[in-house]
Formats: structure tokens, C-alpha cells, sequence
């Protein structure tokens, strides 16, 4: 499997695994770190966002339900096109700003993709 896909999962199973013991503020750390992994790819872009949704359900957050639900929008649109590199997609953040990319995911970005073959 692609090491970065397998790290996306692995946040994303960490992050949801808090949520249903309803540590809600912990489980969106985990999500925002899936988010940074996922931005250039549009289906598990998607998925972080609805996961701090989901989050923001939990926490009756309703600031946080409104901009995860725009940003899901735009995560169909842009994953392909533009992204803030390192954004932790929340909606107290600007889904506009840059921000560092933390060192360990750094590391995982940064490490050559596999390619598919065809035939």
C-alpha cells in the first residue's frame, strides 16, 4: 500500500477511535494532521473534513458544522488545482492561509510515491 494513503488512514482510525469515546477536541487533531497529509488528494480531502464535522456535530459546534460543510465543497473542487500547504482545515483557520507542515509529516509528504502500472 502507499505509505501515505496508510498514514492518512492511520489518523483518520486514531482521530475516530477518540470520537466515539467522545474526546472530541483530541479526535480533531488527529483529523487536521489527516487533513494536512490529504489536501492533494480530492476523496480522502473529503473524508478529513467530514470527520471534523462529525467533531463539530459532537461538540455542538455550529461555526465549526458551517465551515466544514463549505470546505467539503471546495475540497471537491480544489484538491486538484490549490491548497494551502500544511492548512489544518479547520474552520477557525483561513482555508486561504499556509501554515509549516509539522516535521513528522513532513517526512511522509516527502517521500517518493509509488507508480502505478498499467498491462
Amino acid at each position: 500500500m502507499d505509505p501515505l494513503k496508510e498514514a492518512i488512514d492511520h489518523e483518520l482510525l486514531l482521530g475516530s477511535q477518540l470520537l466515539a469515546r467522545h474526546s472530541a477536541a483530541a479526535a480533531f487533531r488527529h483529523f487536521e494532521r489527516a487533513h494536512i497529509l490529504s489536501q492533494r488528494r480530492t476523496w480522502d480531502h473529503l473524508r478529513s473534513h467530514a470527520w471534523m464535522w462529525r467533531a463539530g456535530w459532537l461538540r455542538r459546534d455550529v461555526g465549526e458544522l458551517l465551515g466544514q460543510t463549505l470546505r467539503m465543497v471546495a475540497a471537491l473542487v480544489f484538491s486538484r488545482v490549490w491548497v494551502p500547504e500544511g492548512n489544518t482545515g479547520g474552520a477557525g483557520v483561513s482555508a486561504f492561509r499556509p501554515m509549516p507542515v509539522p516535521e513528522d509529516l513532513r517526512a511522509i509528504l516527502q517521500r517518493p510515491r509509488p507508480r502505478l502500472r498499467y498491462g
